[in-house]
């Protein structure tokens, strides 16, 4: 029986990658030696970092007044590392409350001591559509409004086309959907991501910083560990990194140019989404309860609006090898992951299984 990972994080990997990986824990063809084993001051290793680096800037076209960083701690210590590094002018940040991750980025800041304004909300209605900026947003009163692309709970996302319009400073949280999509990385002036989601295994982060607003922050009782500077002068190795998670990244980055980049990955989930999508809005046993002009490519929510049906439908999608299709236990229902590396296969699969629940 074929199985299938619709988890939300960590997601699906490419097969490709999965075998290079199996072979490298052996042992590696340049040293001799498990992949897990090598030093992080190894040739090898700098030639790892090195070329993770400029598949980033390549694939995601990063010009070269941008930073690129490797972090660890999971995009959760980027909601930490970001207002103490860029919020250091007015003391003060905005937030369009779009979902979960967002309202945690706003909460952080504000336990750093930072003045934060929710400019939009969604949460009175479950986050069921993406709050936009009025026409009052002063954005002189802000160091940056703060936005989460892609609401990997909720499966609602900020298209390239639908981004908040702002002459201001512009950060986002890209964890569950960067290389799913295109993005203009010019319109953004910070972007962080967590691997686990879209580039790899965990342990690694991704951020992304414009230098000259960087260098222009006047950084106070900060430690070494938590300024981006620090990591840009020291190639991501200001202590030692999470080398497994890098070379594995830098594997996925290389499948992803393979399989023709971020416009090929962009046409491949728009099929995958527009499939499911296109099942759920004609079934009558589950909804997809998002805004249709708001739907997410890679993180698709939908329920029978029976939470003990719900949680029955999971168990024996289970038995059947979708493995993971149960929703965040914040919102309940399922939440059906299809990042770059779940094959339409899945999908099929999944719509079968559906489809013979709702004919039982």
């Amino acid at each position: 029986m074929a199985t299938y990972n619709f988890s939300a994080g960590p997601g699906v990997l490419p097969t490709p990658v999965i075998s290079q990986i199996k072979a490298d824990l052996a042992q590696n063809e340049f040293t001799h030696l498990s992949i897990l084993e090598i030093s992080h001051r190894s040739a090898q290793f700098e030639k790892i970092m090195a070329s993770a680096q400029q598949r980033l800037r390549d694939l995601m076209s990063i010009p070269d007044e941008y930073g690129v960083a490797f972090v660890q701690g999971g995009g959760s210590l980027q909601f930490e590392m970001l207002p103490l590094n860029l919020a250091t002018n007015k003391q003060s940040i905005a937030v369009l409350d779009s979902g979960n991750f967002a309202a945690k980025a706003a909460q952080t800041a504000q336990m750093l001591g930072k003045e934060v304004t929710i400019v939009g909300s969604s949460k009175s209605q479950h986050y069921r559509y993406l709050p936009q900026l009025t026409g009052d947003f002063d954005t002189n009163a802000y160091d940056y409004l703060h936005i989460t692309t892609n609401n990997t709970i909720e499966g609602t996302t900020y298209h390239q086309d639908m981004l908040p319009q702002t002459t201001g400073r512009l950060t986002a949280d890209m964890s569950s959907n960067i290389l799913a999509e295109p993005y203009d990385i010019t319109q953004f002036d910070a972007v962080f991501a967590g691997a686990q989601k879209n580039l790899g295994p965990a342990g690694v982060t991704l951020a992304i910083v414009k230098k000259d607003w960087l260098a222009s922050q006047s950084i106070e009782n900060v430690g070494p560990m938590m300024r981006y500077q620090n990591y840009l002068d020291k190639d991501s190795m200001y202590n030692t990194p999470p080398v497994f998670s890098i070379y594995a990244l830098d594997l996925v980055l290389s499948w992803v140019q393979a399989e023709g980049g971020v416009d090929e990955m962009t046409r491949r989930n728009q099929l995958k989404a527009a499939k499911l999508y296109d099942f759920l809005d004609e079934s009558r046993l589950f909804e997809a309860p998002v805004k249709t002009s708001d739907r997410s490519l890679t993180n698709i929510v939908f329920t029978t609006n029976d939470a003990k049906r719900d949680a029955k439908i999971t168990a024996q999608a289970k038995e059947n090898g979708l493995f993971n299709l149960g929703g965040h236990r914040s919102v309940g229902g399922f939440r059906a992951s299809l990042y770059n590396a779940q094959p339409m296969a899945a999908v099929d699969a999944l719509i079968e299984f559906l489809n013979k629940v709702e004919k039982g």
